[in-house]
């Protein structure tokens, strides 16, 4: 199999007996160079969380579940190749932040692509998958977090057609800590 091939995967929502898998995954990607730009968490607190942690993670993702979505690449064989997750933020609350949520909105967290299918198009089938996932749940916009450092997580939001609002969102891992808001409106 060729990492460079479309259409070598199927997109699709994750079940919630999927457990095992979403815990691999999650703890690959927090084993990327980048992974202290893009997770708010670490490899070793990750790893120390009990199955049931990862149970009600899967769960709470899972195809049929509202407010939120868990979209993985499964590529021959099984293996998942990549994901992301849309939660949906209703208009009138506020989100994780602190900050006024003026209009339902998609937002993306958690993308991941193993490295050896970057800049194969799967990033874009995922976000793809997201966004109709977000627009049929009464999403207005999709935004996502980025940090200022993470060059790569930029261009590929930016290949997705998401651009920067001008928002800085404070973040409490440290002093001086914060990541840039991108934007996609429907």
């Amino acid at each position: 199999m060729s990492a460079s091939v479309p259409g070598d995967y199927v997109i699709r929502s994750i079940r919630a007996d999927e457990w095992p898998a979403v815990k691999e995954l999650r703890l690959r990607a927090l084993r990327d160079p980048l992974a202290h730009l893009a997770y708010l968490e670490t490899y070793d607190d990750a790893a120390a969380r009990p199955d049931s942690f990862w149970q009600e993670r899967a769960a709470g993702g899972a195809e049929g579940a509202s407010g939120a979505q868990q979209i993985v690449a499964e590529g021959p064989g099984g293996l998942w190749l990549g994901t992301l997750t849309v939660l949906v933020e209703e208009a009138g609350t506020t989100d994780w932040a602190g900050f006024p949520v003026a209009r339902t909105q998609g937002h993306v967290v958690g993308v991941f692509v193993r490295s050896e299918w970057r800049g194969s198009g799967l990033t874009k089938a995922l976000f793809a998958a997201g966004l109709e996932w977000a627009w049929a749940n009464g999403a207005e916009r999709a935004r996502l977090i980025v940090h200022p450092d993470n060059a790569r997580a930029q261009g590929a939001y930016r290949n997705a057609g998401f651009v920067p609002s001008g928002r800085t969102v404070p973040l409490v891992v440290g002093p001086g800590d914060h990541e840039l808001e991108f934007v996609l409106e429907r």
